[in-house]
């Protein structure tokens, strides 16, 4: 009984969250460049600032861990810094996209504090809530199957906002100015978020799976991060395809405005990809019971591999562009998936080789990835638009021919290379498979380390 209703009720908290996350992560850079027009050298210090908050925010990541580890109240493990983080992080992010009016100087300033307080919260409310999944089961397919509902609210979420952006904010922007759309359009997505992390904290019945043990110290905290090889292998593979990934998606609104030439474009292709990634992670558990993990994986690398190579060569044709869409997207649902298990069955091998069972420091390493993919995407978007001449572009025809295929290159072939050694550093490095796993649980429960 308490299966089901967990599982929809931690899902549907992430519609929200993946709004507030995919407008932040996807659409900043657009705002600041689009919107406030800021010049090359502001947005040069705006990048650079935000990329070193971002790793700073990643370190904190894994201190949030050992605190989210270590916390034991009336209201379980997570929910109390669920709440925290979830309110605090959409005040910040209203603060974001709200234009002061600002002098350069001092907007540089503000906003850098204004967004290391946006990383900070989403920290705290981040780490908890995917620190939830592996909680809430030990079945490796439940566990999939709850990582592949809760993703395809997620997509629900992240889909709203790419579909929705441009049409809401340029119609909003004709009767109240852009700045001010934006603005409204934040606070819209944070009361969302709101709502939906509600639906968690009151819905989800947290369950005690394992004995108790000594609290975690903050010099051991790298330490059980350290000595988890099957977790470290894990976290460069997804760093090097959530970089290539969020740089592909970073770089949707400018293809269709400076490539494609019709910025509108971007809304119908967004829902293209929104139903490509749905299907993915709806076809993950029948392909699940045919075949094996890595098999799913090469299948997934290969539809990348050849959606990426067939964009790059693609005709200005929207049918041919949604076919590699698709391909990508539905490639891409296939990973983040399996890349969710991969961090969840490390924590059982963590536990079974440091004998400590570290949830939350070691599913800190899902944010972690996540927010080390997005600085880097975030820093090599903002150089690439300074270099190709498009962030100083006062309508599409001033960017030169050199600049737009600097772009896609960086856009498509870069995300390429990134797959590739994702996927060869899983197969030659990752060795938890189902019958490592199977040994692992039925070792741990020998040794009464779970209940």
């Amino acid at each position: 009984m308490n299966d089901t209703r967990n599982k929809w009720t931690f899902s549907i908290g992430t519609i929200g969250r993946d709004m507030v996350y995919t407008f932040v992560s996807m659409y900043l850079i657009f705002y600041l460049t689009e919107v406030l027009n800021l010049s090359d050298a502001t947005l040069a210090w705006v990048a650079t600032l935000i990329f070193a908050a971002r790793l700073f925010d990643c370190v904190m990541d894994i201190v949030m861990g050992s605190i989210v580890d270590n916390t034991r109240t009336r209201w379980g493990q997570y929910k109390p810094w669920i709440l925290i983080g979830c309110i605090a992080s959409g005040i910040f992010t209203v603060l974001l996209f709200s234009d002061m009016g600002w002098p350069e100087s001092i907007f540089i300033v503000a906003f850098s504090l204004i967004y290391l307080g946006w990383g900070l919260s989403w920290t705290s409310n981040d780490i908890p809530y995917w620190s939830l999944l592996p909680a809430l089961t030990l079945d490796q397919k439940k566990r999939e199957q709850f990582g592949a509902v809760a993703k395809i609210f997620a997509t629900i979420g992240t889909f709203a906002v790419v579909v929705a952006i441009i049409p809401v904010t340029t119609s909003l922007g004709a009767v109240i100015g852009d700045a001010q759309a934006w603005f409204v359009f934040a606070a819209a997505i944070v009361v969302i978020m709101w709502l939906g992390q509600s639906v968690t904290l009151f819905g989800v019945v947290e369950p005690k799976l394992v004995v108790e043990q000594e609290k975690v110290r903050v010099r051991d905290v790298f330490k059980v991060v350290l000595h988890n090889d099957q977790l470290l292998w894990v976290a460069i593979a997804m760093v090097l395809n959530m970089t290539g990934y969020i740089t592909t998606t970073t770089f949707g609104t400018y293809y269709f405005k400076y490539v494609y030439g019709d910025e509108n474009m971007y809304t119908p292709f967004g829902a293209v990809l929104g139903v490509g990634q749905i299907i993915g992670y709806l076809v993950f558990p029948a392909l699940r019971k045919r075949m094996n993990r890595k098999q799913l994986f090469t299948l997934a690398a290969a539809m990348m591999v050849v959606g990426y190579g067939l964009f790059f060569f693609a005709p200005l044709n929207m049918a041919y562009i949604a076919v590699c869409g698709l391909l990508l997207f539905i490639g891409q649902a296939f990973v983040i998936l399996l890349m969710l298990v991969f961090i969840a069955d490390t924590i059982d091998y963590g536990h079974w080789k440091l004998g400590r069972r570290n949830t939350a420091i070691t599913f800190a390493l899902q944010p972690f990835i996540n927010k080390v993919g997005a600085a880097l995407a975030a820093q090599i978007a903002a150089v690439t638009l300074i270099l190709t001449g498009i962030n100083s572009a006062q309508v599409p025809s001033d960017v030169s021919a050199g600049g737009l295929l600097g772009m896609k290159a960086v856009m498509l072939l870069f995300p390429l290379a990134c797959i590739v050694v994702s996927y060869l550093i899983y197969l030659f490095k990752y060795k938890i498979d189902e019958g490592f796993y199977a040994k692992i649980i039925s070792d741990l429960k020998e040794r009464g380390q779970l209940m």
